[in-house]
């Protein structure tokens, strides 16, 4: 099994503000896009084999504002690509792992996701997005 970095998460107040820094640096930074269901706008930075997910909240109620309104803007979570989501989540379940929703679930770009809960990776909010074959 192949698993790899596939993106940094980072919370921002602003998208505009923060995509320009990665445009100055000559970087290319994907359309926006809106992901309902977590009520967040994003944009995609590609980096070598990764990207940078920068992450603003369309709500107040929204994962993203309540971090932001607690830690401030930064590093949200860390995503890694795994080559069987279902079986990933089945064995972490099994496991005792926590989870913060047992229900993988199609974000953006397409991509099926779930976060397991920070106490059980000490500390750090972890993202598994499954492989695109």
């Amino acid at each position: 099994m192949e698993f790899s970095i596939d993106h940094l998460g980072i919370a921002v107040k602003s998208l505009t503000a923060a995509k320009s820094i990665y445009e100055k640096l000559g970087l290319t930074v994907s359309p926006e896009e809106t992901v309902e269901q977590e009520k967040v706008r994003l944009v995609m930075v590609p980096v070598g084999e990764s990207r940078l997910e920068l992450l603003e909240a369309t709500s107040d109620d929204s994962t993203i504002a309540k971090f932001i309104a607690k830690r401030g803007e930064g590093l949200h979570h860390v995503c890694m690509r795994v080559p069987d989501l279902a079986a990933a989540v089945a064995r972490l379940k099994r496991d005792g792992v926590r989870l913060v929703s047992e229900e993988i679930k199609t974000g953006a770009g397409g991509h099926r996701y779930v976060f397991v809960h920070p106490q059980s990776t000490g500390g750090v909010l972890l993202e598994l997005v499954e492989s695109k074959h």
